[in-house]
C-alpha cells in the first residue's frame, strides 16, 4: 500500500505539471490568434488588401465612416455610399492612434456637410478626393491638420453656399501650405476662389467647365508673380470684349495656361466659337473701343449743330425765302399758261388754219 500511494502521488504530480503546461500553451495560442485576428480584421462590407495597404468600401451600405479601419491601411476608398456628414474627428481613433492613410477617396457619397477638424488624425494624408458630392457647408477649419496634403479634388462638388465658403476654408488654416494640386472642375464658379496664391505651394489649378467669363486683373497679376502655377481653363464661357484685355495679353505672353488653345469665345455672337488665341489686339483694346464710341458721339453732335444752323438760317431768311418761293410759283404759273395756250391752238382746227 505504501508503494502504491507513492506511485499515485507521482502520477498526480506529473498530471498536474502536464495540465499546467497544456493550459499555458492554450492561452498563448489564444493570445496569438486574437492578436493576428485584430491585426488582420477588415471593416464590414469592405475589401482589404494588406499587400497594397488598400481598404475599399463600396455599395451604398455605409451611412457613416467605418470606425475599425486597420492601422496598416495607407489607402481608403469609400465610394457610392450614403454619408451625409463628415463630423469633427471622423478619422480619430478612441485610443488616440493616428492612421497611416496617405490617400483618401470619398467621392460619390452624398456628403453635404464637412465640419471643423473633420480630418484630424490623418497627419500623413497626401491626396483627398471629395469629388461628386453635393456640398452645401464647408467649415472654415474643415481641412485643419492636413499638413502633408498635396492634392485636393473637389470636382462637381460645390453647391452655391459651399462656393461662397470655399475661399475661407482654403485660407482659414495654415496647414495647406504644401498643397500642390487643386481641382475645381464643373462647379459653376464665376471667379477663381483663391485670393492669394502665395498662401499655397500650388503647381496645378484645374478650373475647367465652370462659368468663368473673365480672369480679373488681380488674379492675372498674381499669376505673373507665381510662374510655376499651371492652370486649366477650357470649357468656360469667355466674354470676348475689351474687358478681356489683360487676360488676353497674359495668354499671349505666358505659357502657364496649359489648355490655352482650347479656350473659346462665348460672347458676343459675332465672335462665338473663335479661339481666344486668334483674336487680334484691337478686338480687346478698350482704348480703341472707347475712341470709336467717342467718335460716333462727336459726329452726332456735329450733325446736330449743322442741322440747328441750317434751321436758323432758314428762319432768319424766311421773308426772302417766301419771296423766292412766290417768284418760282409765278414763273411756273406763267409757263403753264404758255403751255395751255399752245395746247388750245393745236387742238382748234380753225386756229390752226389761221396760223397757216
Amino acid at each position: 500500500m505504501y508503494y502504491c500511494s507513492d506511485v499515485s502521488r507521482g502520477v498526480l504530480s506529473f498530471l498536474k505539471g502536464q495540465c499546467f503546461c497544456l493550459l499555458a500553451e492554450v492561452v498563448l495560442v489564444c493570445l496569438l490568434f486574437s492578436s493576428v485576428k485584430a491585426e488582420e480584421e477588415c471593416p464590414l462590407s469592405c475589401i482589404c488588401v494588406r499587400d497594397s495597404g488598400t481598404v475599399t468600401c463600396r455599395g451604398g451600405e455605409h451611412t457613416e465612416l467605418p470606425g475599425d479601419i486597420p492601422t496598416w491601411a495607407t489607402t481608403l476608398i469609400l465610394r457610392g455610399n450614403n454619408i451625409s456628414t463628415l463630423p469633427g474627428g471622423a478619422f480619430s481613433s478612441n485610443n488616440g492612434t493616428e492612421l497611416e492613410l496617405t490617400t483618401l477617396s470619398l467621392s460619390h457619397n452624398g456628403i453635404m456637410v464637412i465640419e471643423a477638424d473633420a480630418f484630424t488624425g490623418l497627419p500623413r494624408l497626401n491626396l483627398l478626393d471629395l469629388s461628386h458630392n453635393p456640398l452645401v457647408y464647408i467649415s472654415d477649419r474643415a481641412f485643419h491638420g492636413l499638413r502633408e496634403l498635396r492634392s485636393l479634388h473637389l470636382n462637381n462638388s460645390l453647391l452655391a453656399p459651399a462656393v461662397a465658403q470655399l475661399s475661407n476654408a482654403l485660407h482659414g488654416t495654415e496647414t495647406l501650405r504644401n498643397l500642390h494640386r487643386l481641382e475645381l472642375s464643373s462647379n459653376r464658379l464665376k471667379t477663381i476662389p483663391i485670393s492669394r496664391l502665395d498662401a499655397f505651394n500650388l503647381h496645378t489649378l484645374v478650373l475647367t467647365n465652370n462659368s468663368i467669363e473673365n480672369i480679373g486683373k488681380e488674379n492675372i497679376s498674381s499669376l505673373y508673380h507665381h510662374k510655376r502655377v499651371r492652370i486649366y481653363l477650357s470649357l468656360n464661357p469667355f466674354r470676348c470684349n475689351c474687358e478681356l484685355e489683360s487676360f488676353y495679353f497674359w495668354l499671349k505672353n505666358s505659357s502657364q495656361c496649359v489648355d490655352a488653345a482650347r479656350l473659346l469665345c462665348a460672347e458676343p455672337d459675332a465672335k462665338k466659337g473663335i479661339p481666344l488665341e486668334r483674336l487680334r489686339g484691337e478686338d480687346v483694346d478698350c482704348l480703341n473701343e472707347n475712341l470709336e464710341a467717342v467718335s460716333y458721339v462727336f459726329l452726332g453732335i456735329v450733325m446736330a449743330m449743322i442741322g440747328i444752323v441750317f434751321l436758323m438760317v432758314l428762319y432768319l431768311n424766311r421773308r426772302g425765302i417766301k419771296r423766292w418761293l412766290n417768284n418760282i410759283r409765278d414763273a411756273c404759273r406763267d409757263q403753264m399758261e404758255v403751255y395751255h395756250y399752245r395746247y388750245e391752238q393745236d387742238s382748234d382746227p380753225r386756229l390752226a388754219n389761221v396760223a397757216v
